[in-house]
């Protein structure tokens, strides 16, 4: 909290210095020995504190009626740009009769973090969707978390800023909120601000729960229809982090019922894959939209010369290269790429990224004597340098059940570039794999079948090729950014009218 209020303090006594006074006497009041804290309206009344499957109690007790908070009564919401002019298709281009004069809508996104204080697939696909979406026609904006990057402990308190023309708005209260429903309700007040501001036609919650909560939230507020995008399921990230845990335990169940709940509220349900569609109408949403992963057109373009960055990675010139980028999470089956080098020994192993699981594949490299190479993470315009190095890129993801639902980003930007990809056959890889044409698929969490597998691929560099030229030829024909974007416009003009 002191640095949250610091760095907020330093902004403001920059910029404001009568706001940054109000801000210190607020502060001091706060911390007067014996002051009673004011009471809280039913709204704003504090979670139990220091537990977060309690939170998900009050979250869903909220939810279910008992006991309702008090809602502001919806006020007349500001006159919206509708929904018209923008084309349905990638290929409607300009000239189009429907796209001379396409109208500037407006989306605000609800996100939980973004570039470029995060770098992640989360916040790559924010930013690729954005800058697609502009290009379609519409005009959009991003909101982050409340307290997004203060929270985080990234010393940057600026209310707004821009990354390559996408309009980035920070909700950042004067002191840290004390739980979820605080949470929730001061989000949606200073989000209000930009609602007034801007009016917006849609409101687009990317995951998790508590994005949508806020969307839904002003939608009760303002009238304006929300889009909630599932891009993963996080109870069962949650649950693939420890064996220990199991789909019994409070915080899984409690999640569950959260999204799903989110999720049923939302006037259109987005999703990355099949996979993760087929899961969320399992739970009772119909007509989920799919808009997959994607990449943008640079990384189709033929990849610098990696000879430079293999010298200096102490790669040697003729060594056969197999690696990825990726978040070190226990799912991501690293471990299962290290124990199948170590039973080959005759390939490379390159290793781009950082996350949890880091220090302990890195000591089990060690122990079996597998030179991989750790850089750790690298700027998001820097790894097409690195892909550049690789001869074969590895998804050795576990068959956790987070595994078999959602389809990764990395491996897309690699299939891109023309690198072959092998992966395990689990369900969401076989969305962007075909066996044999587009890349290679070999049993998760079995070294030795890795070890063959690769075997075929590192003694056939012909194979290598076709197989990586198939790839980058599917995603240049389905897995763009501007052709998965153009999804969106249709439903998008469909729940604006409804809310109209």
């Amino acid at each position: 909290m002191f640095f949250y209020s610091a760095a907020l303090a330093w902004r403001h006594a920059r910029d404001d210095p009568r706001r940054a006074l109000r801000l210190a006497v607020r502060l001091a009041l706060r911390v007067v020995p014996g002051r009673a804290r004011p009471r809280l309206t039913k709204w704003t009344r504090p979670t139990p504190k220091s537990h977060e499957t309690a939170d998900l109690r009050t979250l869903l007790a909220l939810l279910t009626g008992t006991p309702a908070p008090a809602r502001p009564a919806r006020r007349a919401g500001p006159e919206r740009v509708p929904m018209r002019g923008t084309p349905t298709t990638p290929e409607q281009g300009e000239g189009h009769p429907d796209t001379r004069k396409p109208a500037r809508a407006r989306v605000l996104h609800f996100v939980t973090n973004s570039l470029p204080a995060t770098q992640a697939g989360y916040t790559v696909r924010t930013q690729r969707i954005a800058v697609a979406q502009r290009e379609l026609g519409l005009d959009p904006h991003i909101a982050t978390r409340l307290g997004h990057p203060l929270a985080q402990g990234v010393a940057d308190a600026r209310p707004e800023c821009s990354v390559d023309g996408v309009p980035y708005h920070r909700l950042l209260p004067w002191v840290p909120t004390r739980g979820p429903v605080q949470e929730i309700g001061k989000a949606a007040d200073l989000a209000g601000r930009l609602v007034e501001r801007l009016r917006p036609s849609v409101l687009h919650a990317a995951g998790n729960h508590m994005n949508a909560a806020v969307a839904l939230e002003l939608r009760d507020r303002y009238g304006v229809p929300v889009a909630y995008e599932v891009r993963g399921f996080l109870e069962d990230s949650w649950l693939s982090r420890d064996p220990a845990r199991t789909e019994a335990d409070e915080f899984y169940r409690l999640t569950r019922e959260l999204e799903t709940a989110r999720m049923r509220s939302a006037d259109l349900v987005v999703t990355l894959g099949e996979a993760m569609r087929e899961e969320i109408e399992s739970r009772g949403v119909r007509d989920v939209l799919v808009v997959p992963n994607a990449v943008d057109d640079s990384f189709l373009e033929p990849l610098p010369d990696g000879a430079k960055l293999r010298a200096d990675l102490g790669i040697a010139p003729g060594d056969v290269v197999v690696g990825l980028t990726s978040t070190f999470y226990g799912f991501e089956g690293i471990g299962t790429l290290i124990e199948a080098a170590a039973l080959r020994r005759d390939f490379a192993l390159l290793l781009v990224g950082d996350g949890p699981e880091r220090p302990a594949l890195e000591r089990r490299a060690a122990e079996l004597g597998v030179p991989a190479v750790f850089t750790g993470r690298v700027p998001v315009d820097q790894v097409r340098r690195y892909h550049a190095v690789l001869d074969v890129f590895a998804v050795p993801r576990t068959a956790d059940r987070v595994c078999q639902l959602v389809t990764p980003l990395k491996p897309l930007e690699a299939m891109a570039g023309g690198i072959p990809v092998i992966a395990s056959d689990v369900k969401a890889l076989r969305e962007i794999i075909e066996p044999g044409v587009t890349g290679t698929l070999t049993l998760p969490e079995d070294p030795e079948a890795w070890a063959n597998c690769l075997d075929r691929l590192i003694y056939s560099p012909k194979r290598r090729s076709e197989i990586g030229q198939a790839a980058r030829e599917w995603v240049a024909e389905n897995r763009t950014w501007r052709t998965v974007t153009a999804r969106y416009l249709g439903p998008y003009r469909e729940i604006a009218s409804a809310a109209s």
